[in-house]
């Protein structure tokens, strides 16, 4: 690297897709570049750097941003994770430029250790290969229902509560309409009118989990892939970035896990998983409050889906195009049962 050029995004990946960036480390680096960050993966370990990003909700503008959200990310979850989330590691530079992974050097990134799991062992991965079972489903609804029975809850106003939900769907409304997305603007409106007209008319269901102190410092971003079967049961890749996003009603959690199985075909999942957590909980969310939050998880996703649209680089707009699509149908079978 020359002498006095700052460091670039560019030279952080190209160093730690380097096989001898990791000491101790043997066999190649597999890279993957996510939308909000890069993960290089050796054998036994995952890295994974934080993209220096801004948008709505999320700053990851400077060096201590992303330092402060690799701490963040470790310590929520270690919740559900404890043994997978080995700590944040600098990636510094030396006078010369030369990078190096925990160096002598002065930072230039942070990056967060991780113990490397086995692809096959998700609940999205066994979902799809047949081997996924009532039993274990049942087993994550309760270690879900142990977390959330040691939360503490967290006091949200009900019309603070339902405002949130209004205002959630007019934004998510308001961007799959724009005509770029080409997105069919019958489905979006009449799904975002009846779950809409759920927190009108049936607004009190939501009132009474609020006041029943439901509401919970979650995961945040509970689906199939973040969700580990084997070896060990635990959950990974909490949404760590924003806490609003994570205060959080465990029937509006699982119901988008609920709804991410139905996307892969998995659509068994939804009840096994609300009966073991019932049974665990003593907490049984009604059929149409469940519905309402897949519906609004469901619209959620097409947005975040549509969003890729507009990245410059955007590698395939067909599959996120589509993607958008396959979320809408959702939202829409889910707000049909609120009739």
């Amino acid at each position: 690297m020359p002498a006095g050029r700052a460091v670039t995004l560019a030279d952080k990946v190209a160093f730690l897709s380097r096989p001898d960036a990791y000491a101790g480390e043997a066999g190649p680096v597999e890279t993957r570049e996510t939308h909000m960050s890069w993960v290089f993966l050796t054998a036994r370990h995952a890295y994974k750097m934080k993209k220096p990003m801004r948008q709505e909700r999320l700053d990851f503008g400077t060096l201590e941003r992303r330092r402060f959200f690799c701490e963040e990310e470790v310590r929520l979850n270690r919740r559900l994770a404890p043994d997978v989330y080995l700590g944040t590691v600098p990636l510094t530079a030396a006078a010369d430029r030369t990078l190096a992974l925990g160096g002598t050097g002065h930072a230039v990134e942070w990056i967060v250790k991780m113990c490397r799991l086995p692809a096959d062992g998700t609940l999205e991965a066994m979902a799809l290969d047949g081997s996924l079972r009532e039993h274990h489903a049942r087993a994550v609804a309760r270690l879900m229902a142990g977390f959330y029975a040691g939360c503490t809850p967290e006091p949200v106003a009900p019309a603070d509560y339902r405002r949130r939900f209004r205002r959630t769907l007019a934004e998510t409304q308001r961007e799959l309409r724009r005509p770029s997305f080409a997105l069919p603007l019958d489905v979006v409106d009449r799904a975002v009118d009846r779950l809409a007209r759920f927190i009108d008319v049936e607004g009190e269901r939501l009132d009474a989990r609020a006041r029943a102190d439901r509401i919970v410092e979650g995961h945040g971003d509970l689906r199939p892939e973040h969700v580990y079967l084997e070896p060990d049961l635990l959950v990974t890749d909490c949404l760590e970035f924003d806490r609003d996003l994570r205060l959080i009603d465990p029937a509006d959690e699982l119901g988008y896990l609920a709804m991410e199985c139905d996307l892969i075909g998995a659509t068994h999942v939804h009840e096994w998983l609300f009966a073991g957590y019932g049974e665990a909980s003593g907490d049984w969310p009604s059929g149409d409050l469940i519905a309402f939050h897949k519906g609004c998880r469901a619209m959620q996703r097409a947005k975040l889906a549509a969003w890729h649209l507009d990245e410059p680089d955007c590698r395939d707009p067909d599959r996120w195009r589509g993607r958008a699509h396959d979320y809408l149908e959702l939202a829409a079978i889910n707000a049909e049962q609120l009739l």
